[in-house]
């Protein structure tokens, strides 16, 4: 009885130790963009600011060539159409992988694992160019189409949820006379919330915070995303470090927002997972 309590109150005492460990650089982002440019580099170090700079906002969201509105909103057409038709695609494709029969099912799908291996500087070129002689460049259609027909990731997520779900369901409904995608969109899609929800919060933040690929394609001031906008504060000599925690703060807030809708469903998905796999 006493090793066991010994045991817990250790176990309590490291995953405080490493909540303190994750928490507190965020912490430090959240008070240093309170801070002015001096305090932040003043020895020895405080960890609360002597003067409480709301001002820092401001500035960070009005200063640049456009407002962090306007970036905020260019963020918003290249995230929210490459997250919902990523997850409409590899949903499709993972069901299809997962309940149809059809020839060479698993050596398909077996390549759509291997392109996860391939690292993303290998077609960076080459889908360059591409979308350059297409008439696509200083557009948004290169950073949304390439995942909005879904990713090897998502696809494989969505088919191993699938996988779950009983095929008594499935062919029932075929006997009733639906066809597959009847079955996908009005009996799977309702059913699958948590890995919809998990497949959001990742297309979401990656596309959200997404900075090589809105530099390499946009050239326009105006198109600018949040991730460029928190560059700007950057120049050859030197860097706001007060302006870009406090712009980091603006531009996480969108991403918490959409993790804490979305937290019951991916701890759902989770537990399903551990109770059917």
């Amino acid at each position: 009885m006493v090793k066991s309590k010994t045991s817990k109150v250790l176990s309590y005492i490291l995953v405080i130790l490493v909540a303190v460990i994750v928490i507190l650089p965020f912490l430090w982002m959240i008070v240093s963009a309170f801070k002015s440019q001096r305090e932040l580099f003043a020895y020895p170090p405080t960890f609360f600011p002597t003067e409480w700079k709301v001002e820092n906002f401001i500035e960070a969201a009005s200063r640049g060539s456009i407002s962090f509105v306007q970036m905020f909103f260019n963020s918003m057409k290249i995230a929210v159409p490459a997250t919902v038709f990523n997850i409409l695609f590899s949903t499709m494709a993972g069901y299809a992988f997962a309940r149809l029969q059809f020839r060479w099912r698993e050596s398909v799908f077996m390549l759509f694992i291997a392109s996860m291996m391939v690292p993303g500087a290998v077609t960076l070129i080459p889908r360059f160019l591409m979308f350059r002689d297409l008439g696509f460049y200083d557009t948004y259609v290169p950073l949304v189409v390439p995942v909005m027909f879904g990713t090897a990731f998502s696809i494989f997520l969505a088919r191993q949820f699938f996988m779950t779900l009983p095929k008594e369901m499935e062919e029932a409904a075929i006997v009733d006379g639906c066809s597959h995608f009847r079955v996908w969109w009005q009996i799977f899609m309702p059913l699958a919330k948590p890995i919809i929800a998990t497949l959001a919060v990742f297309q979401f933040q990656s596309a959200y915070n997404d900075f090589m690929g809105p530099v390499i394609y946009l050239a326009s001031d105006s198109k600018f995303t949040v991730q460029m906008g928190l560059n700007s504060f950057r120049n050859s000599f030197s860097a706001r470090y007060d302006l870009i925690m406090a712009g980091s703060i603006l531009a996480l807030i969108p991403v918490v927002i959409l993790f804490v809708c979305c937290q019951k469903y991916i701890i759902r998905g989770i537990a399903m997972g551990a109770v059917k796999g």
